[in-house]
């Protein structure tokens, strides 16, 4: 049911939160560290919500989203940087020098184009500071994206694979190597490097495909908690519970059956994850 609330009401509300003698003790020992991982996983939680289809929750998952930029804005006027209408003021303005061809005389002809023409700007924006290609690229994203990102500026310049099969064949080479370090009983870090080749490439892999690496893990996660619950479901309806005492012979078989009614789309999703309060 729609409301009157107001942006102007959510604003008031963080500023009660936060007041140092009749706020919330929680709200109130934050700061832009403490604050930050929250403002990740709402996001995710948006992607989720949106990935589900469920409209009903996105609506909540924004919410809560909002709230994350809110607080962040009326931590930076504690400290006099900026209040919530910079953050305004900001991003209109973006948007609007960002697209020319819908508010001013500028053409392009597609999509593809226009994306093209936005990198254009951002670069021209971040100025000669740092002339690389891959300059700006923020180290605080998630790796996967950064990873892809740090990709896609490579290609611009022509640094590039020519298509997938190439990845593919690169990938295969990336995993013999850490093959070959696990069976030599490597240390843990270099391990570790051979492993984020591996990841790295994969990475690669799904850009040459058109994909969003995040979007097949998700799907991936869910597809194996799909068939895992399943698998508890069975073991509880014999009697038994899945654990460490039923041998790992068993548990595949009843993997396998869980496989198989996935496949046949007999499996209930499993319960969506609940978000921290706010």
């Amino acid at each position: 049911m729609a409301s009157n609330s107001t942006i102007a009401e959510l604003l008031a509300i963080m500023a009660r939160l936060r007041d140092p003698e009749r706020g919330c003790p929680w709200d109130i020992e934050q700061d832009f560290r403490s604050i930050a991982p929250y403002t990740i996983e709402e996001a995710y939680e948006v992607a989720d919500a949106i990935d589900r289809g469920a409209l009903g929750e996105l609506r909540e998952e924004l919410g809560d989203l909002l709230l994350q930029v809110v607080f962040h804005a009326r931590m930076a006027e504690e400290q006099g940087a900026f209040d919530f209408s910079d953050v305004v003021a900001a991003i209109c303005d973006k948007m609007i020098r960002r697209h020319p061809h819908v508010f001013g005389e500028a053409k392009v002809e597609n999509a593809a184009a226009q994306t093209e023409a936005w990198e254009r700007m951002k670069s021209a924006e971040r100025g000669a500071a740092d002339p690389s290609a891959l300059a700006g690229i923020p180290r605080g994203l998630p790796e996967w994206m950064r990873a892809l990102k740090l990709q896609k500026r490579a290609a611009r310049v022509g640094f590039d694979w020519p298509g997938p099969a190439e990845v593919l064949a690169k990938l295969d080479e990336e995993i013999a190597e850490l093959r070959v370090e696990i069976d030599a009983g490597a240390a843990a870090d270099k391990l570790e490097d051979e492993l984020g080749d591996v990841l790295f490439v994969a990475c690669n892999l799904a850009r040459k495909l058109d994909l969003d690496p995040s979007a097949a893990l998700r799907r991936a996660n869910a597809k194996f908690e799909r068939r895992f619950r399943h698998m508890e479901a069975l073991a509880a309806r014999s009697g038994r519970s899945l654990d460490v005492a039923m041998p790992l012979a068993e548990q595949d078989a009843l993997w396998n059956i869980a496989r198989r009614a996935d496949h046949r789309g007999e499996l209930a999703a499993a319960p969506s994850s609940q978000a921290p309060e706010s």
